[in-house]
Formats: C-alpha cells, structure tokens, sequence
C-alpha cells in the first residue's frame, strides 16, 4: 500500500511540460516562452477547464508562459514590492506593525505568470531557530502568515512541526494561511490537515487565491467548507488582471460565488509590477471604474477592497 498521500499523487499529474500541455490544448507552441527560472507548472483539474485552441481563455493566460513575458518594461523588477528590505531572517518577512510572514516554501501548486516572488531568492531549508527566535523576542507580533510558494506544499509532518513551535510564542494569537492548492489540487484539504490545524491553539484564518470563475467547482467548494466546518474564517484575495478578470460582470460573479459557499472577498490587488508580467497591467483609474460598478450590484460584505503594496508603506494602500 502507498505512503504517498494522494494529494501527492495527484500534484505528480501536474502539468511541467510545456509541449505536452500545448499539445493536450491544441494550441501552436510559437505563440509561448520556456521560462527557465519560474517553469510551467499546472494541475490537472486547471488545464481541462482551459477552452482548447484559443489564447483568450482566462485560466490559460494565468499559468502559461505566454511570448508577452519576454517584453521588458520600465518599473517593472525582479522584487515589485521590497521583500528583502523586510528580510529580518532568512525565512521570515516583517513589514507590517502587529503581523510578520514566514516564507514556509519555495513549492506552490501551480506557477502563477504573474507571482511577485518569482525571482526571489528562497533560503534553502533549515529549522525554524532563528525565524522562531525572532518572534519570540518581538512581542509586538500577534499574527504570523504562512505563505511561500505555498505553505500547503508542506507535508503534514512538517507542517505540524512549525505549527507547534509556533503555538509556543505566547503572543502569537492569529495564524494566516494563504494558498492556492485547493484551487488546483482540493484533495490537500484532508482530515489529517484539517485536525492539525483544529488542535492549534491559534486561531486560524484561510486565505485562498482565485481570479476568475471558471477556476472554482464542487470539489473545492467542499473542500473549503470542510474547513470552515472547523471554525476557520475564510477569505479570497483576487489580482486585477487584463485580459483574465478585467470586467466588473467577472467580478461579480466571482464575488457572487464565493459569499455563497461562505467565503469572504478579502482584497483585489492591483498588479504588482514584477519582471516580466506587464501585459496583466490594468490602469488603476479602471480598477476603480471596475469597484463602483461592483458596489451597484453587491452587497457590502461581497465586496473586496481594492489595493495596491507600495514598498515601505505601513500597510495595503486603497484605492
């Protein structure tokens, strides 16, 4: 019998070859990039919901290397928003007053174009000594946000670990996690993890990563509410994308969709601008078109604030 957990096996379906991936789209391989430091990397479940043999489709322009990430931009970097001025220790962020980020992972699920840390330069893994020291000795620090790549790349076993050590800082009150991986793989959302994350004595809060509609369907709904069974909040934070979401009807819908499966919209981040992404830049002007169109059709709490990281800045900046 396999030790491998199934999520495992499933994540090991993912598509890493673009000609494969290409080819399963009937779709010309001209038309896209190998992208040798951030490599196609896709689930399954997200390449059959691709409409084959058309540029246009929204899932596709998210995680396939399209020529557009060639183009060279002025303003656009290898680190858009300042991690490493915030780099406290090799593994953990502190920007914000109250809250810090731990860098659990360079692994995700799937390989977003337009990830603001794809050039980063992830610290090789190690325990947790220093990060952990680092906590304990700033008292001001009531939160912790896992984050990464994605800290469900984590095995259990692993992931437990940090959890415990974690529940040990006595001011630490609130662990954040944000992930992608229930949106391509929900088998990760298992009772093994689930019972980790009941028996922290931290409160937990979950933040998903979802763009578009056609990203979400009944397994991850269930995989989610499986989670909020626990008593976990949880939040949805979406990028504003041209030529993925860039309509306040897709918008909309989207936002319709999750407070009905009990999900909060958390943020719309205006686009960091990282190397190589500056064909997903919509105006801000439009993104605010976009928002008071949004507040004529939802309700208040449906709505996600719209916001953009300036580096240095004391928090999100709205827009």
């Amino acid at each position: 019998m396999s030790s491998v957990p199934k999520w495992r096996e499933v994540q090991r379906s993912n598509f890493t070859s673009l000609c494969s991936l290409l080819d399963f789209l009937n779709l010309e391989k001209s038309l896209f990039v190998q992208c040798k430091h951030f490599p196609l990397n896709l689930p399954y479940r997200l390449a059959t919901k691709m409409h084959k043999g058309t540029l246009s489709d929204p899932i596709l322009r998210q995680f396939v290397p399209l020529k557009e990430e060639q183009a060279t931009e002025e303003g656009y970097l290898s680190d858009p928003v300042g991690d490493k001025t915030f780099r406290h220790c090799p593994r953990l962020l502190h920007k914000y007053q109250g809250r810090a980020l731990l860098l659990t992972t360079s692994s995700c699920a799937m390989h977003c174009r337009y990830c603001f840390r794809q050039h980063f330069p992830y610290a090789k893994a190690k325990a947790w000594e220093e990060e952990i020291a680092y906590l304990q000795k700033e008292t001001s620090i009531k939160e912790v946000i896992l984050s990464g790549g994605d800290p469900l790349s984590l095995s259990d076993a692993n992931l437990q670990h940090l959890l415990t050590q974690l529940a040990l800082v006595p001011h630490l009150s609130l662990l954040r996690i944000h992930t992608r991986f229930p949106i391509g793989i929900p088998e990760r959302i298992t009772k093994d993890l689930l019972k980790l994350l009941k028996e922290t004595r931290l409160q937990v809060i979950f933040v998903i990563h979802i763009n578009h509609p056609h990203e979400l369907d009944n397994d991850i709904f269930d995989a989610l509410k499986s989670v909020q069974k626990e008593g976990i909040p949880t939040l949805c934070q979406s990028v504003l994308l041209k030529g993925v979401n860039d309509c306040d009807k897709i918008l909309t819908a989207l936002c319709w969709q999750l407070v009905t499966n009990g999900i909060i919209p958390y943020y719309l981040h205006q686009l960091d601008q990282v190397k190589g992404a500056s064909h997903f830049h919509v105006d801000i002007d439009h993104g605010r078109q976009l928002i008071a169109k949004m507040r004529k059709q939802l309700p208040g709490y449906a709505m996600p604030q719209f916001v953009q990281e300036i580096p240095g800045s004391a928090h999100k900046t709205p827009l």
